[in-house]
Order: C-alpha cells, then sequence, then structure tokens
C-alpha cells in the first residue's frame, strides 16, 4: 500500500473504501476497493475531502483489511450465525434462529488485545431473536502485517468462537408450594406467572401439582412429575431460609445433583437449580411472581438450549446482577 496524490492515481487500485457521507441522504461508499480509478474520478475525490490516497502495492507480509476480516469470520462464525458481506473492512453475524447467544469470552478478550484486533458482541448468554445483529469485527488499519492474524488463529484454536444455542422443546411440570393454596385460603397467582414465561419459548405446563409447606409431600410431587415423564420441574415458592420454607430440601430429597442454592442475583438470590439425570430441576423464589426480570429470566433461556449449567455459570453473575 502507498499513498499518493489525487491528481497522480489515475490508472491505480484504490485499496480501500471510500465513504460518501450526506447527512439524511447516504452514507455509503462511493468508491470500492478494487476500483481503477480514472481522470473523471479526480474532481469527485476532491469534493469527499480526499487529497490524498492509498492504492494498491503487493506485500506477503501484509494483508488488506478485507482479507483480515474473512478469517475473523472464519473464526467466529459457528452454528446457527450467517455472515453479511464485508463491507468497508467490516464483516457483521446474525442469528439464523431464535436462541441464546454464545461467546468463548475469554478467548475474545485475549484476542481484542492483540493490537489492531477488533472483534464487538452483543452480551454473553443473552436470548437473541432470528436476524438479530450479534458481532461485528474488522482490523483497525488498512493492511495489518501478517503475524497478527496467525497468533490470533492460535488464540482460538480448533473450536469456533460463536455460536446460537437453539431452543429445544421441553414438557414442564409444575409444583407450586405452600399450605394455603393447598388448603385454599388463597388463590395461586404464580402460575399465571409461569405460564406467560414459558409461552414466549413456545411452551406450557403440562403438568400441574400443588404441595403444602412439608418436605415430604413437595418431593412426592416432584416425584410424581418425574415419574410423569416432564422434562423440566419448577417449584414455586418455599425458598427463603425461613424454618417452614422447606422446598430446597424436598429437592435434595430427590437424590438430585445441586448445583447451586443462592446466586448473586438480585432479584432472585434465593434461586436453586439442580439435575435429576438430565432433568433441570429450580427452586423459584417468590420475587419471580412479582418482579418483571429475575434470576429466572436470566437462566431459563439457557436451560432451554439443553445446555447443562454449572457452578461458575451462577459465581460469575454478579457484575451484571443487579437487575
Amino acid at each position: 500500500m502507498r499513498e499518493i496524490k489525487v491528481q497522480d492515481a489515475v490508472g491505480k487500485i484504490l485499496c480501500h473504501d471510500i465513504t460518501e457521507i450526506v447527512r439524511g441522504v447516504v452514507k455509503d461508499a462511493r468508491f470500492r476497493k478494487g476500483h481503477i480509478i480514472t481522470a473523471e474520478d479526480i474532481p469527485i475525490l476532491l469534493k469527499l475531502g480526499k487529497e490524498n490516497i492509498f492504492v494498491w502495492e503487493n506485500d506477503e507480509n501484509k494483508l488488506h483489511e478485507n482479507d483480515a476480516a474473512e478469517i475473523l469470520r472464519a473464526l467466529c462464525q459457528g452454528e446457527n450465525l450467517l455472515a453479511s458481506e464485508v463491507k468497508e473492512g467490516k464483516i457483521e453475524l446474525k442469528a439464523t434462529c431464535d436462541g441464546v447467544f454464545h461467546v468463548d469470552a475469554e478467548k475474545l478478550n485475549e484476542i481484542n488485545s492483540v493490537d489492531e484486533i477488533c472483534i464487538a458482541t452483543v452480551q454473553n448468554n443473552i436470548p437473541v431473536r432470528k436476524n438479530k445483529s450479534v458481532a461485528g469485527m474488522r482490523v483497525i488499519p488498512l493492511v495489518i502485517d501478517k503475524e497478527k492474524m496467525e497468533r490470533v488463529k492460535k488464540i482460538v484454536g480448533d473450536e469456533l468462537l460463536m455460536k446460537i444455542l437453539p431452543y429445544k422443546k421441553f414438557k414442564v411440570g409444575l409444583v407450586v408450594t405452600g399450605s394455603e393454596i393447598f388448603n385454599n385460603r388463597i388463590q395461586d397467582t404464580f402460575t399465571p406467572v409461569i405460564e406467560a414465561k414459558l409461552k414466549t419459548f413456545g411452551l406450557q405446563v403440562d403438568e400441574r401439582r400443588i404441595s403444602d409447606d412439608s418436605k415430604e409431600m413437595t418431593h412426592e410431587k416432584i416425584a410424581e412429575m418425574l415419574d410423569f415423564g416432564c422434562e423440566m420441574i419448577l417449584c414455586t415458592g418455599g425458598m427463603s431460609v425461613d424454618p417452614d420454607d422447606r422446598t430446597p430440601a424436598a429437592i435434595k430429597l430427590t437424590g438430585a445433583d445441586i448445583v447451586t442454592y443462592g446466586v448473586p442475583v438480585l432479584p432472585g438470590a434465593m434461586f436453586m437449580l439442580a439435575y435429576k439425570g438430565d432433568v433441570p430441576i429450580m427452586g423459584l423464589p417468590g420475587c419471580v411472581m412479582f418482579c418483571s426480570k429475575t434470576i429466572f429470566d436470566m437462566i431459563l433461556p439457557r436451560v432451554l438450549t439443553g445446555e447443562k449449567l454449572i457452578r461458575r455459570d451462577f459465581t460469575t453473575l454478579g457484575v451484571g446482577g443487579l437487575l
């Protein structure tokens, strides 16, 4: 790449897009990379504020920004992602289905620490809709050292950096706890909230049971859900540390593997997740009933992709966990 005066550029190959910006009218490339400059182009380039431009000269140690962007795309574009055409050195990725966006954040941070590399994404592990833009990538200069791109390739390794995890269908069981509901003293207002949240993902409550506050009965109702073939079980209420809140003990009685009881998220600190085999069992604190966004709204989409969560998935939620 070589910088020359516009007046001397006739017949030369432009090595970068030149953008025309007219507020409220246009913002697009007036001349594209690879354009062979003609005499008629000179006054237009000058009007665009270009006294000097860069023309292409081969250098075996350098890559053009467009070629570098294609390398970044190839390293990032995993399952259910569609890439745009490269434009002004940048490529975007969009979701091809509804699901949860996932990126290897540690590797991405390491890549962005390589000078002149830029990859930006939406927040990790959030639900996205089909056609949502989730990532953009480019290098900062017009040309970049090939050695830097080789470093990026080594960081990524064999597994692509990003993907969309699509939702799966689940048979859902709901266990509503509380002696006041079991004895018909008050109306159950938790179930409609759960039904509304599930409907967002095309799901419903397939089986419902009501339990009093005893851990024995709640355990019995959870066992019935497992026998019914439920693939996800939600238990509402009885999740605090009060002596008469026994839902966590009932979940433990099933023999399920406890991932967490208590998370650094507000509202929703008393949330519980366990797995009985591959069946997730969640204990939902009362805040899920009356707060618009809680830990349940953060975790449900990930569970619905079939991802099996571990404790670290929760311990890292503190930053951003004040909802």
